[in-house]
């Protein structure tokens, strides 16, 4: 799905926008959006129900919206983070180490974007190009398994999901989320093809 969203937004439409993304990131954080009615958005956001559909196709449209949101954030300090690291397998590391980290720090966030990831587990989504080209630039050197080029996104995305999803449920402590984080990399790293002392030593920097 794509989101409706004019190239050039006059500015009551993108603060109208804005009012309907604010209101889904605070009713996302308790309820799933099946189960929340589009008169409940607008009413929380203060806008005309009809300014819905001029924004947004359906209700997984809008949550996928929002979710991009904080996937964008993420992203970001995953840029951050990553910056310098020339080792692909480190850098797909780091990926997953910063979405845990941003789990145990953003839990409602995390939590909105678990909720409404819609369609950036594909391998050619946009927002899953860095992880894409850290995975075939991997595979090119020969330090993961031939089988990661095609499914290599799709099983990274899943893990860090999980592992992201288990930590905002279960609010370890700082020890056990390190151990667990770190048990998460060796098994994603080992599963990708890197040598288990290789995944070892990345797991625990």
């Amino acid at each position: 799905m794509v989101t409706k969203i004019a190239s050039s937004q006059s500015p009551r439409a993108a603060r109208t926008r804005a009012a309907l993304i604010a209101a889904g990131f605070d009713l996302l954080v308790d309820r799933p959006i099946d189960a929340i009615p589009i008169d409940d958005v607008v009413a929380r956001a203060a806008v005309a129900k009809g300014s819905f559909f001029n924004h947004f196709a359906d209700k997984q449209d809008f949550a996928a919206a929002i979710a991009v949101e904080v996937r964008l954030e993420l992203e970001v300090l995953v840029a951050q983070a990553n910056a310098g690291l020339v080792d692909p397998v480190e850098r797909i590391a780091g990926g997953m180490r910063v979405g845990a980290e941003f789990a145990l720090n953003q839990p409602k966030r995390s939590a909105v974007l678990l909720r409404g990831h819609g369609t950036s587990t594909l391998r050619a989504h946009p927002l899953n190009q860095g992880l894409r080209e850290d995975i075939e630039a991997a595979c090119a050197q020969g330090l993961l398994r031939p089988e990661a080029k095609d499914s290599g996104v799709l099983y990274w995305l899943g893990l860090c999901q999980i592992l992201m999803g288990n930590l905002v449920e279960r609010r370890p402590s700082h020890a056990e989320a390190s151990q667990r984080i770190s048990g998460m990399l060796v098994l994603g790293l080992t599963g990708l093809g890197v040598p288990k002392l290789r995944a070892t030593e990345i797991s625990v920097r």
